[in-house]
C-alpha cells in the first residue's frame, strides 16, 4: 500500500487510487446526494435507493482530498428534505444544501431551511417528482420566493428542455445554476443549438454551471470520458468564474460500482488551462455561490 491509495474501497466509487492531481485545501464537491435508510423514500419513488450515508461519504472525502460539500436533495425523497438537513447538521459548517420544495412553500419554511445552511432550490424537469410534472410556472414561482433570501435556483433538465425554457431562464430574478453540464450530447457538443443556448446564458452573466455528471452523455466512458472534453473546455472558457465541480456521488444514474471519483477530478483538471483555474473551480467559486 502506498500514499496514493486507500486501504478499502468506498462504496459507490470504484478503485483505491487517490486523484493524480493536486487538490487544494478547502476543495468543494458542489453536487452530491445522501441516501440514509433512516429516511423513507417518497411514495412516488419506485426504485430502492442505495445506502450512501454521511459516514460513507466522509470516506470519499478522505480519498479525494475534498473538505467542503453541497448536499442536494434527490428526487427519491420528493419534497422531504429531512435526510439532507440531517446530513448538513452532521457535516457542520463545511456543508451547504440545495433543497426541493413545492411551489406552495411558505416564507417560514424557507427561512428555516436557510438557518440550516440551505442556499438554493433544485427544480427537476428530468425525473418524476412527487407532485407530478414540473412546469415553467413552478420554476418562476419558486425563483420569486427565494429572491429575498439571496438564493439561487438549480435546474436539472435535458438540453432540449433547456432550449424550450430559455425565455424563462433568461428572466429569472435569481442566479441560475445548471446541472450536469446541461446534458449536452457529446456527439454534437459545441456545434449544437443547445450549447449555443447555454453559452448565451453564461455570457449574460447570471448563470452558473455544474461540471458534474460528465458520464451522463458520454459514450466513450471512463476513465477518460474523452468525448466530453470539447464541451467541458468550452464551458470553462466561457465563464471560469461561474463554474463549480461536483462528483454526483453515489452516481445513481450509472450501473453500480462503475464510476471512479478520482477519474472525475482528474477529468476536471484536464479541462482546466492551469492549476489556478482548477483551484478557482474547487475553492473560490463555490465559496462565492454557497457562502462558505
Amino acid at each position: 500500500m502506498n500514499a496514493n491509495q486507500i486501504d478499502t474501497p468506498v462504496p459507490h466509487s470504484v478503485g483505491l487510487n487517490r486523484p493524480a492531481v493536486q487538490v487544494p485545501p478547502n476543495a468543494c464537491d458542489s453536487h452530491m446526494h445522501i441516501f440514509d435508510p433512516r429516511f423513507a423514500p417518497s411514495p412516488h419513488w419506485t426504485r430502492t435507493p442505495p445506502v450512501a450515508d454521511v459516514a460513507i461519504y466522509r470516506r470519499l472525502q478522505q480519498r479525494l482530498g475534498t473538505r467542503r460539500t453541497v448536499v442536494v436533495t434527490p428526487s427519491t425523497y420528493g419534497i422531504d428534505n429531512r435526510c439532507t438537513l440531517d446530513a448538513l447538521a452532521a457535516f457542520g459548517e463545511q456543508a451547504r444544501g440545495v433543497a426541493v420544495v413545492p411551489q406552495e412553500v411558505g416564507e417560514a419554511e424557507l427561512q428555516s431551511l436557510a438557518e440550516q445552511r440551505v442556499r438554493g432550490l433544485r427544480v427537476n424537469f428530468v425525473t418524476a417528482q412527487s407532485w407530478g410534472t414540473t412546469t415553467p410556472r413552478m420554476l418562476q414561482t419558486l425563483a420569486a420566493k427565494v429572491a429575498p433570501l439571496g438564493w439561487h435556483i438549480q435546474v436539472f433538465a435535458h438540453a432540449a428542455q433547456l432550449m424550450e425554457l430559455l425565455p424563462v431562464l433568461q428572466g429569472l430574478p435569481v442566479p441560475l445554476v445548471i446541472d450536469h453540464m446541461g446534458r449536452i450530447d457529446a456527439a454534437i457538443g459545441v456545434d449544437s443549438d443547445a450549447f449555443r443556448a447555454v453559452r448565451g446564458l453564461l455570457d449574460a452573466g447570471n448563470t452558473w454551471m455544474k461540471l458534474s455528471g460528465a458520464y451522463m452523455e458520454s459514450t466513450a466512458g471512463g476513465p477518460t470520458y474523452a468525448d466530453r472534453d470539447a464541451v467541458g473546455r468550452a464551458l470553462l472558457e466561457a465563464a471560469p468564474e461561474r463554474m463549480v465541480w461536483g462528483s454526483d456521488w453515489p452516481h445513481t444514474t450509472q450501473p453500480k460500482e462503475s464510476v471512479n471519483d478520482a477519474d472525475l477530478l482528474e477529468l476536471l483538471r484536464r479541462w482546466c488551462p492551469s492549476q489556478a483555474v482548477f483551484e478557482r473551480i474547487l475553492v473560490d467559486n463555490p465559496q462565492a455561490l454557497y457562502g462558505f
